[in-house]
């Protein structure tokens, strides 16, 4: 059975080799591209796709690649969607699973990885990087210093330079529910300041800078 692929990213030299590499796959067949992850979204719904190969990080004002992901997978009969990108933070690793990510692989993955990946997505199971599946059970043995993914949202928009008034309104929180997450972040993370926490997380992997 062929399986039908959906390539979202925003770069056309990273699509045109994603191609190149998925069509000497005689079992797969690119039936659509995305330079947006809006434009993802409507490719899946208007297409017959199986797998969406989908990255996080588009261009400016385009959707996040989670948010298109959880779009998509909220259709019924749905195509699978793949997250391929650069980043391992444990915040955009949460954010694509909850959002329905079937699989996340890093754009380093070599071809035979990444052809083993879109396969076992296609056929319905779970299909993650070596070093993405280490990071979610190091969370699992130590949950009591995980940060949740609402702390790591806050911390992500934190390292992203906004206030705790933008950051309120950005997740629809309370001013009070933003100091208390970040009370908690500092706790866990053995700092007490916003820098020496973002400058933490950073090193830890757990967000990424800008």
């Amino acid at each position: 059975m062929t399986v039908r692929l959906l390539l979202a990213d925003d770069h056309p030299v990273v699509r045109a080799g994603l191609r190149a590499v998925l069509d000497t796959e005689a079992d797969f067949a690119v039936v659509a591209e995305a330079a947006t992850a809006e434009r993802a979204v409507e490719l899946a719904a208007a297409e017959p796709v199986d797998v969406v190969l989908m990255d996080l990080q588009f261009g400016p004002g385009s959707m996040h690649g989670s948010q298109a992901t959880a779009l998509i997978t909220a259709r019924p009969d749905a195509p699978r969607v793949l997250v391929l990108t650069t980043y391992d933070t444990d915040a955009d690793i949460l954010a694509a699973v909850e959002a329905g990510a079937a699989g996340y692989l890093l754009k380093d993955a070599p071809p035979e990885e990444l052809a083993a990946a879109v396969r076992t997505a296609a056929a319905g199971r779970s299909a993650l990087a070596p070093a993405v599946a280490l990071r979610l059970m190091d969370r699992m043995r130590t949950p009591a210093e995980a940060l949740t993914k609402r702390e790591l949202e806050v911390l992500q928009l934190v390292a992203d330079g906004l206030s705790n008034q933008q950051i309120s309104k950005r997740l629809f929180l309370s001013q009070a529910t933003v100091k208390s997450h970040l009370v908690h972040v500092y706790a866990k993370l053995g700092v007490d300041s916003r820098t020496a926490a973002v400058a933490a997380a950073t090193a830890r992997r757990l967000i990424r800078t800008p």
